[in-house]
């Protein structure tokens, strides 16, 4: 089940709402938080029932292992507190490895490579300290199996909701925003995203024979652009969904395409993945404390995990190595040198190294890899552009002129200008614009097959 599902929109989503609200909210959210538990595994299990029990394994472990590293913590046994973090960590990463990597021909069980990330990082921060053992398994549990980040993130760290899985307040103003930036969300997703995947999916379907110059470029861009519709606009959901619950979670996303340099974008981009492995692997590897060569190392590491974490196949690895060269090219000089320059040349330097990227991004086998290349080269059997090319931009101009607007915050900046400026009309606006992008991605999924979610087979 997904988000951008007329199931999940109509049948499970209100249903788990009244049910939420109605929950008494004493006892420190107790019941509000079993609710939460309860219905996140429902959600969990509808395509596999099966791993209900791999996620109610992770939570069991990792509340026994969290618990007993505090306790030994707080008597100053910190040795004996290792060997519990190291058993969550072994545990979380077999369970990946399995599932994952393994090979075992077993189905990925949704979201494991989030979860698995969010309560390893849970027995770390009891150990560093930095956060308290959750005495409640009910709290802990909701914390785990929340389906509002489950499948594709945000990794929340229970440090930054801790606090909130016990007190907690749901107000209207919290409600309002969640539905804002839900419905912001689900548009993102069904009338962009989808739409800029059908025109990739159409070039994908071109022959070598078929494919021009022009529609490999343009069938990657629209490729680049579903990821980033696809994965902001599910963790704009995401991030509603948990505003609607009472929460608040790190933001995802703080548009990555208008980055300057490498560095940047990724600052901007997947930033609670990020923050993960600058936490919990670049800093702990020493990070830039030792030296220049082992400082490259260390984002060599962590890039190559990156890529890994992405999937076991060659490209996804390729493509976490491809990021780290330029991130350290830029340490080295780069970010320096584009300081001299107009603010332009650095940003067009930063998109075009994020295009290509996704060329890595887009296949797991070598031979589409091939023929994308050598169309794009200028190389194409079909020639640099044909009248069938240009009716597939033409069709699409308007889609095209939307994502690109949309990847930039000029929208956001309107809209806070309007509200400055009369904030009765901006409100009506809002709500207009909310039932709009509702009506409109509703209409979409009724007529529409096409809605894939690429997030899912990480």
């Amino acid at each position: 089940m997904v988000f951008s599902s007329l199931l999940f929109l109509f049948r499970f989503l209100p249903c788990f709402l009244c049910i939420y609200f109605i929950a008494p909210g004493c006892m420190k959210n107790t019941w509000k938080n079993l609710v939460l538990f309860l219905l996140s595994l429902v959600f969990y299990a509808w395509g596999e029932p099966v791993y209900i029990v791999l996620m109610l394994f992770s939570t069991v472990v990792d509340y026994i292992n969290g618990g007993l590293t505090g306790y030994f913590i707080h008597r100053d046994k910190k040795k004996v507190a290792r060997i519990f973090v190291f058993l969550s960590v072994v545990i979380n990463l077999s369970l990946l490895g399995v599932f994952k990597y393994a090979g075992t021909g077993l189905a990925l069980p949704i979201g494991i490579s989030f979860y698995t990330f969010q309560t390893m990082s849970y027995t770390i921060d009891i150990y560093r300290q930095e956060a308290e053992p959750e005495k409640n398994i009910i709290n802990f549990g909701a914390y785990v199996a929340m389906f509002p980040q489950l499948i594709a993130g945000p990794i929340v760290r229970f440090k930054d909701v801790s606090v909130m899985l016990r007190e907690r307040d749901i107000t209207i103003e919290k409600i309002s925003y969640g539905i804002i930036r839900f419905v912001t969300g689900l548009g993102k997703k069904v009338i962009l995203a989808n739409q800029a995947g059908e025109v990739f999916k159409t070039v994908t379907l071109y022959s070598a024979l078929e494919l021009t110059t022009v529609s490999a470029w343009f069938g990657l861009l629209m490729f680049t652009l579903q990821v980033y519709f696809d994965f902001s606009g599910y963790s704009d959901m995401a991030i509603g969904l948990m505003s609607m619950l009472g929460f608040k979670i790190p933001e995802n996303f703080n548009y990555p395409f208008m980055s300057k340099s490498v560095t940047e974008f990724w600052h901007r981009w997947h930033i609670s993945l990020g923050t993960w492995f600058k936490e919990y692997v670049y800093i702990p590897l020493g990070g830039s404390r030792n030296g220049t060569i082992r400082t490259f190392v260390n984002i060599f590491i962590v890039w190559f995990l990156t890529g890994l974490w992405h999937g076991a196949s060659l490209n996804f690895v390729a493509w976490g190595i491809y990021f780290c060269v330029f991130l350290i090219v830029e340490k080295l000089f780069l970010l320096k040198f584009f300081k001299e320059l107009p603010t332009l040349i650095s940003h067009i330097y930063a998109i075009t190294i994020t295009y290509f990227s996704f060329l890595l991004f887009a296949w797991e086998d070598i031979p589409m890899h091939r023929v994308f290349v050598k169309a794009m080269a200028g190389m194409a059997d079909a020639g640099f552009v044909t009248k069938g090319t240009m009716y597939l931009l033409i069709n699409n101009v308007v889609l095209l002129i939307f994502l690109i607007v949309g990847c930039t915050n000029f929208p956001a900046k309107a809209s806070s200008w309007l509200c400055s400026k009369n904030e009765i009309c901006a409100s009506l606006l809002q709500t207009l614009f909310v039932v709009a992008v509702f009506v409109i991605s509703v209409a979409y999924l009724v007529n529409g097959t096409y809605n894939p979610f690429l997030y899912f087979r990480f």
